[in-house]
């Protein structure tokens, strides 16, 4: 059994808090104010607060719950410009976890990482090194690379997981698609369901140490392909964008699977069967 400690008990962390409790681990999560504890408590989870950046007092709560993990699952909130606030928030993180002597840090980061090339993406195909002075990469994926340098340099084991788009309950892609100005029939869909996410964060805390890893579903199809099947699984009479010929960049997540894990959707179309 480990001590877990979630930073952010979202749309990701609340249910990944409860799946980590059931497996055995005994659980904390975070939230940012003392009144969006009670469904953590009602949900049997120990709840405390915690407003990064500032988390002065984090180090006391890891310490007094003897906690050995850290996993921090907080969106890096670009829509809300809050991109230096990101940045801030790792460093305070990683500081307030040497504090409390925690044991592993457990990020979850983004494929935004990685440059704009229609290519196949390894792991190292994105690092803060070769993010510098090379335009291919965007503000955003340099601000993700440099939080995510903050947690390789803190001399505390480590594991990386770069996440693609994030689907599941309450977020059925068929949502975005409406949105969307384009889509292409060129570009791969980069896709991660909720219950994979999950079961990766976990299948980390026993078999990934010190690495950064890519966890996306295995088998794709391209985001015009993708988009169609996503309105047709909800019977909506909203058409598909325009579609476009453009390619575009596809992550590969062979390091994952070589490492044993399995995904329960390991094909992206099948992932919309489970949409509630």
């Amino acid at each position: 059994m480990q001590r877990i400690a979630i930073i952010g008990a979202g749309w990701l962390g609340l249910p990944l808090a409860l799946h980590l409790q059931q497996a055995g681990h005994w659980v904390c999560a975070s939230r940012t104010s003392q009144q969006r504890l009670i469904e953590l408590e009602e949900k049997g989870i120990t709840g405390f607060v915690c407003q990064l950046p500032q988390a002065e007092a984090l180090a006391e709560t890891l310490i007094h719950n003897r906690c050995d993990t850290l996993i921090g699952c907080f969106p890096p909130g670009f829509r809300v410009r809050q991109e230096t606030q990101y940045m801030a928030s790792w460093q305070t993180l990683v500081a307030q976890a040497k504090r409390a002597q925690v044991k592993k840090i457990i990020m979850i980061s983004s494929t935004s990482v990685y440059p704009n090339q229609a290519k196949e993406m390894l792991e190292s195909d994105a690092s803060l090194s070769l993010a510098k002075h090379n335009d291919l990469f965007s503000e955003k994926a340099n601000i993700l690379l440099a939080a995510e340098q903050s947690v390789i340099d803190s001399g505390i084991d480590y594991t990386l997981l770069r996440c693609s788009g994030l689907i599941g309950p309450n977020r059925h892609p068929a949502r975005f698609a409406t949105r969307l100005s384009q889509v292409s029939d060129l570009a791969p869909a980069n896709m991660l369901h909720l219950i994979d996410a999950i079961r990766a964060i976990d299948f980390s805390l026993q078999h990934l140490s010190h690495q950064v890893v890519n966890v996306t579903t295995p088998n794709t199809v391209s985001k015009a392909v993708f988009y169609q099947a996503a309105l047709e699984s909800v019977n909506a009479e909203t058409p598909l964008p325009p579609i476009v010929h453009l390619a575009d960049k596809r992550i590969l997540c062979n390091k994952l699977l070589d490492a044993g894990f399995s995904f329960h959707y390991s094909d992206t179309l099948k992932a919309l069967d489970h949409h509630e």
